[in-house]
């Protein structure tokens, strides 16, 4: 979503922080979830994530993690590699005041493939001109909970080994969808 004199914003749609406007700077290849998804998105999820634990890997804008927090989640951990980004999710997390809600300015491959940590619901939305999805399908998998979900945004629906597609959907070339570790 563009604002006035080009400037990039996103809305929060739910929650505590319900309305709230966020800038984001340019950079290429960054593209927000569309409110229309995030609120289908959220459905699926279940209107509040109270307790749940939140990765939004490729962060960008930082709309899906800033939703999660909004809407209850007790921790949500941005990964943005590009550092003009990461700063701009910084302050916002610091003008809200969102405690639960932490930036780490890092690569999001070398990030998980080196994280311990596990979390309910994992966001994932690389650059679409890139094979990033595909490359970081399998180290998300180690860090999802048992009954967690992850969540994909992509140009092209790619094959899925291991994991059960609970819901999708398309709006114009983004397809998403909401997945779970199949049964082994």
């Amino acid at each position: 979503m563009a604002g006035k004199a080009g400037q990039n914003t996103v809305r929060i749609i739910g929650g505590a922080w319900r309305r709230r406007v966020l800038s984001f700077p340019d950079q290429p290849g960054l593209r927000p979830t569309p409110d229309r998804v995030r609120e289908t998105v959220f459905n699926w999820l279940g209107q509040t994530l109270d307790g749940l634990s939140v990765l939004d890997l490729f962060a960008g804008s930082g709309a899906m993690g800033f939703e999660a927090a909004s809407r209850g989640a007790r921790r949500a951990l941005l990964v943005e590699k590009a550092s003009k980004v990461a700063a701009s999710l910084n302050q916002h997390r610091q003008t809200l005041q969102m405690s639960q809600v932490e930036v780490v300015c890092a690569d999001a491959l070398a990030w998980l493939a080196h994280s311990q940590e596990c979390f309910d619901v994992i966001f994932l939305d690389p650059p679409f001109a890139s094979d990033l999805l595909l490359r970081v399908l399998p180290l998300a998998a180690a860090r999802v909970r048992d009954g967690g979900y992850l969540y994909i945004e992509c140009a092209q629906w790619p094959e899925l080994p291991g994991w059960d597609v609970v819901r999708s959907g398309r709006a114009g070339v983004v397809h998403y969808g909401l997945l779970q570790r199949a049964p082994a």
